[in-house]
């Protein structure tokens, strides 16, 4: 199992219309004999809110322009919402891909897969009310593609794990293990990577990564605790309550950003340096250099 993570972008219909192997217009606009719709074994997971958009007397399936404009609505919702490099390049992308003698998943086990691929990666948190939208699709044979917009329900950029790759491969071989896939081949350079020891940079990025873990960091335990805090006031009849309840949701807010810089710091952290070019010395120095002594 070979995981990839694609540049980002801020167009969901062109990731959408490069998964599916052909355009995804804007907005629907198909002919009537061809719906473009993505049936049950195309999508094989997505964002556990997404039945809030379905009344009981709706469709439950939708056509390939609906689930772009489901993963852009957020870009839409949050007009000034920036990731911490300043861009709005929010369509986060994955894609798996099986060994070629791998034996046909059940759409059970895509699920299984893209559930855990997408909890990895950050984007699906379990308990989460200001969650991301994201779908899994597996439009192609022994793969699997990952959509995801980072932008949470609040506006907030979602934080991924500074360390994303080693995360997602750590994962995807204890898949191969529960799924029994072919293992994917680690190459002398991994392994001579795995081996070298850890840079203090490095090791300082993981302490401030483990501190901003959504799932199992401190942070987010104690602002989990806040908000239920916040919410439980809320509920009280007392004059005070609201108003102390607001401020344990500002309280909440900022613990929350706290988690973001750490991350961003920790990216930071595990970013290689870029190699200084070389200054070349004045023509005075060159000059005098060649001279003969």
């Amino acid at each position: 199992m070979i995981v990839q993570v694609n540049e980002r972008t801020n167009d969901p219909f062109d990731t959408l219309s490069e998964v599916l192997g052909r355009p995804v217009p804007l907005h629907g606009g198909l002919p009537e004999n061809d719906r473009g719709g993505l049936s049950e074994n195309d999508v094989v997971a997505y964002w556990p809110a997404l039945g809030s958009y379905t009344q009981d007397d709706e469709q439950e399936t939708w056509t390939a322009a609906q689930w772009a404009q489901h993963l852009e609505d957020p870009l839409s919702d949050a007009p000034y919402a920036t990731s911490p490099q300043g861009d709005r390049r929010a369509i986060f992308h994955l894609d798996v891909r099986l060994h070629p003698r791998d034996r046909d998943l059940a759409g059970a086990e895509w699920a299984e897969a893209a559930q855990r691929l997408a909890r990895a990666a950050g984007i699906e948190i379990p308990g989460d009310s200001n969650y991301c939208h994201w779908v899994a699709v597996h439009a192609k044979p022994i793969r699997l593609d990952l959509i995801a917009n980072l932008i949470r329900l609040d506006g907030a950029w979602q934080s991924q794990p500074a360390d994303l790759l080693r995360r997602l491969s750590d994962e995807a071989r204890l898949i191969e293990e529960d799924l029994r896939l072919t293992p994917a081949p680690t190459t002398s350079h991994q392994q001579t990577r795995a081996q070298a020891p850890p840079t203090a940079a490095t090791q300082f990025a993981t302490v401030l990564a483990q501190l901003a873990d959504e799932q199992s960091g401190p942070l987010a335990a104690v602002r989990g605790l806040v908000e239920h805090t916040a919410h439980r006031i809320a509920r009280q009849p007392d004059a005070a309550g609201p108003a102390t309840a607001h401020r344990l949701e500002h309280i909440a807010r900022r613990l929350y950003g706290i988690e973001q810089d750490l991350q961003t710091t920790a990216t930071h952290l595990n970013t290689p340096p870029r190699p200084r070019t070389p200054v070349p010395p004045p023509p005075a120095a060159r000059a005098i250099a060649r001279q003969p002594r």
